[in-house]
């Protein structure tokens, strides 16, 4: 059986005394968000503390309900366990709260402020007396048998109620979305961890870089810690990595706040659609070497709002219509950027709705109205988010990132027209005499394709026969090649290229068919091969390097063909090392 066909389980195991961890395993894809985009399926880790009272840690969401407390219940008479302890809260995971505290009432909820009001207002329609047990950090408590919990607040806009938790007794500080990666496999710990790097960066990416203000916030807290353990809440436990994955996170984080441009990223998600749609806006901008701000507008003050807007070179404002309206949260917020925002500065918007979108209306016709331009097309989305809009979504913000960096170019071009030449200029020029073969990278997975122009390709192995493509990381495409993704290298013939070089050149709109009125075939392994081709190769990818502003893509040749025999190959000649 494939680990794509296996049904859903529960893996427990032990962890350190009296603890042990529920790990809620799907092979699947859990939900059509940005961060699972990978499709290599996730865990959602639970942890039971045993002392002389029970605590348990995030119960899993509403897809793993039945089968975790049934896992529970072979364990421990839930009505033995005293808290439970939540990371973060939202109507998921309270599907699964509610259905643990219909057969056991007497738990209390032990969670931070922001985390009470969301649970109570998720819980509003329910019969249950909720008892809440409300911690500000460095608050303790004692479960006995040694374990003293010490709460720290780590919030972030997104999880504005994100809280970790440490036990003095086992060193281990319960990290919920911090360190995570979304992988289902039988590791529970992170031994051979260096096979992880490509998932734990791609999570950080989509989650934690647009709030690496707080994130790097949330590391100085924790750093006084001596965590022996991260008990996370997706993915493998971090134990042998520990100093590794802190310092990668502290690097990660840093380099955003060194970004010559940033985007002010302004939302609120009534039902976590928007909010969907934000991270992978925000996916899309930091790919391109833009950093993001992301503020949730339900609970960011004015003078944050204000502060992000006048430091950053563009803004983009997202919102859901409820009953025909924004959310007063975000009407103010709008006023807010109205006011505080220079004419220079590009905008952008979005929304989900489930019958009529006014909110993204009013964004769109305010903006327009007081003179701003825009970086992408107003979106539009309604009821979930599918693949193929997430990554329209995400085109959409590499797009914006360009525009915002597209002047400064400019300006380099017409100094250069001066005859203004530094060494570094000289330079440069002398890395663009190095030439390349013209090629056409092509993939498809599921509902999703993607074709780029590369000419920064080489042989790279004999045995097995590899190569290596360069890819810039705000390519659309990118997201596509990651290990174990397909493709075919479509090699273009001298004298015969014009025409599809051109078409892979032009711009094209987030989510537009890039293979319109171009002769294709279907690959073996199901990627596009362009009929007219010199030559293709049918590649799987097997490592990635990140290299400045580009990955550098290293695949194995499966198989591959020469079409035009008696061709030979495009050639693609530069004046400049600082564009293709």
């Amino acid at each position: 059986m494939s680990p794509a066909n296996k049904a859903k389980d529960v893996q427990v195991f032990p962890v350190a005394a009296d603890t042990r961890v529920l790990r809620s395993r799907t092979w699947d894809r859990l939900k059509f968000e940005i961060e699972y985009a990978l499709q290599k399926g996730t865990t959602a880790n639970s942890y039971l503390i045993e002392g002389d009272k029970t605590a348990l840690f995030d119960p899993p969401g509403e897809s793993f309900s039945t089968i975790f407390l049934d896992a529970l219940q072979e364990r421990i008479d839930p009505q033995q366990i005293d808290y439970v302890i939540l990371g973060h809260t939202n109507p998921n995971r309270a599907s699964t709260l509610k259905a643990l505290l219909e057969i056991a009432p007497q738990i209390t909820l032990v969670c931070s402020n922001p985390g009470a009001l969301s649970l109570r207002k998720i819980l509003a329609e329910t019969e249950i007396d909720l008892n809440i047990e409300i911690i500000k950090s460095e608050e303790t408590l004692d479960l006995g048998k040694g374990h003293i919990l010490e709460f720290i607040l780590t919030p972030n806009p997104r999880y504005p109620d994100h809280l970790c938790t440490y036990d003095r007794q086992t060193e281990v500080l319960y990290t919920d979305k911090l360190f995570g990666s979304h992988v289902c496999g039988d590791r529970v710990f992170d031994e051979g961890w260096t096979t992880d790097i490509e998932d734990r960066r791609y999570y950080f990416d989509c989650l934690m870089a647009p709030h690496a203000r707080q994130i790097i916030t949330s590391l100085d807290k924790i750093a006084a810690k001596p965590a022996r353990i991260y008990a996370t809440g997706h993915g493998s436990l971090v134990r042998y990595s520990i100093l590794e994955l802190t310092a990668d996170y502290r690097t990660w984080a840093k380099s955003q706040g060194d970004r010559e441009f940033n985007v002010a990223l302004i939302y609120a998600s009534a039902y976590g659609n928007t909010a969907t749609i934000a991270q992978a806006i925000a996916r899309g901008i930091t790919k391109a070497g833009v950093a993001v701000e992301s503020i949730n507008a339900e609970s960011a003050k004015s003078e944050e709002i204000k502060t992000a807007v006048e430091k950053s070179t563009g803004f983009i404002m997202g919102s859901p219509t409820l009953g025909g309206h924004a959310p007063t949260q975000i009407q103010s917020a709008l006023g807010i950027v109205l006011a505080n925002a220079a004419k220079t500065q590009l905008a952008g918007v979005f929304g989900s709705f489930g019958w009529s979108g006014e909110a993204v209306d009013l964004l769109e016709n305010k903006f327009r109205n007081a003179g701003y331009k825009f970086g992408f097309e107003p979106i539009r989305v309604k009821f979930t988010p599918t693949d193929a809009v997430l990554k329209t979504c995400e085109e959409a913000g590499t797009d914006f990132a360009q525009a915002l960096k597209k002047a400064k170019r400019e300006r380099k071009k017409v100094r250069q027209a001066q005859g203004i030449a530094s060494d570094l200029d000289r330079t440069e020029q002398a890395v663009g005499r190095l030439v390349g073969s013209l090629c056409i990278v092509t993939t498809k997975k599921e509902e999703l394709s993607g074709a780029m122009l590369a000419s920064w390709v080489s042989q790279a192995t004999f045995n097995p026969p590899g190569l290596t493509v360069a890819v810039a990381k705000e390519r659309a495409i990118e997201s596509l090649l990651y290990t174990g993704n397909n493709f075919v290298l479509n090699v273009l013939p001298e004298g015969k290229h014009i025409g599809l070089m051109k078409h892979f050149l032009k711009p094209f709109a987030p989510g537009e068919e890039r293979f319109e009125g171009v002769n294709t075939e279907e690959a073996s392994n199901g990627c596009p091969i362009l009929s007219d081709s010199l030559a293709y190769v049918e590649c799987t990818v097997a490592n990635r390097m990140e290299c400045g502003d580009h990955w550098l893509v290293y695949a194995v040749a499966e198989q591959g063909k020469v079409i035009q025999s008696e061709g030979v190959t495009a050639i693609h000649h530069r004046k400049s090392g600082t564009h293709y």
